[in-house]
């Protein structure tokens, strides 16, 4: 009787390891590898795309002001819902031009195949300090904490669902790299039922909120050989995270800090990923 009962809670416990297995967050790791000439050449195109087509703005709340680009999609219809993306600069792009903020992630959308096939606003904020501050917490892992302006641009979000009425309030996006990656996970942190699904590269992680983003839409990805913001906190996350069925987790294995956009630079994986996503 008793190796019997043994025997049902040894199946019972294999079901539950395998519908946790099969639902669960997925993670993955790619043997990319990115040589000098990929690393150029990826570059160059994106910084050839003229970027006049992003507007220049300003969004002013209080004593804060914020320069920002927006692009608006091509064929821009009153009669049809489109995503607003969020793009976070990192901190090598800190200043007041309203230029040097359109860093990769944000001039991919210039891209011929991208604007066309993937027609959205897409907004490009630049912080004069840095957007996020890194800490070490109790536990002895190196978090990120939002900056007054990373506040205020929930703001700004609310202010361009009005001024554009064809925002697709259901599909709102945040993307960013390095210090910008962990300001898309500020922002989701901060009012997780606004945004559909945050990309965040080579982050260091938020982990202020984790019980309200439990089930969201996060695609981190990071390099092994990161020193600069170290892997192991996006490893941190991921498992504080276990339960989310909506959790990806890319890790490359022969990439570092300087090198992670490049494999995303020329294809559309993060745009398609993007707009299969709603809040």
């Amino acid at each position: 009787m008793l190796k019997r009962k043994i025997s049902q809670i040894s199946i019972i416990l294999l079901l539950i390891f395998t519908i946790n297995q099969a639902f669960g967050q997925k993670k993955e790791f790619r043997d990319t590898e990115v040589d000098s000439l990929t690393f150029l050449n990826n570059r160059k195109l994106l910084n050839s795309l003229n970027t006049d087509k992003f507007q220049k703005k300003i969004f002013e709340k209080n004593e804060i002001n914020i320069p920002y680009r927006l692009l608006t999609p091509k064929n821009n219809s009153k009669n049809e819902k489109f995503p607003l993306v969020i793009t976070f600069h990192n901190s090598t792009r800190i200043g007041n031009d309203n230029e040097n903020q359109l860093e990769p992630f944000a001039k991919m959308w210039l891209r011929d195949e991208i604007y066309e096939k993937y027609p959205c606003y897409v907004v490009a904020p630049q912080f004069n300090k840095r957007s996020t501050n890194y800490e070490t917490d109790k536990e002895g892992i190196q978090v990120s904490k939002p900056s007054n302006e990373v506040v205020a641009l929930l703001k700004l979000v609310k202010d361009l669902k009005k001024e554009y009425p064809n925002i697709d309030k259901n599909r709102i996006y945040l993307i960013g790299y390095s210090m910008g990656g962990s300001t898309a996970q500020n922002l989701m942190n901060l009012q997780p039922d606004t945004f559909a699904a945050v990309v965040s590269v080579a982050a260091v992680p938020d982990l202020s909120n984790l019980n309200k983003i439990k089930g969201k839409n996060i695609w981190l990805i990071h390099g092994e050989k990161d020193n600069e913001n170290p892997y192991i906190g996006s490893v941190e996350l991921y498992h504080k995270l276990h339960t989310d069925q909506n959790l990806i987790f890319t890790t490359f294995t022969n990439l570092n800090h300087n090198n992670i956009v490049i494999p995303f630079l020329v294809t559309d994986e993060i745009p398609k990923w993007l707009f299969e996503k709603r809040r």
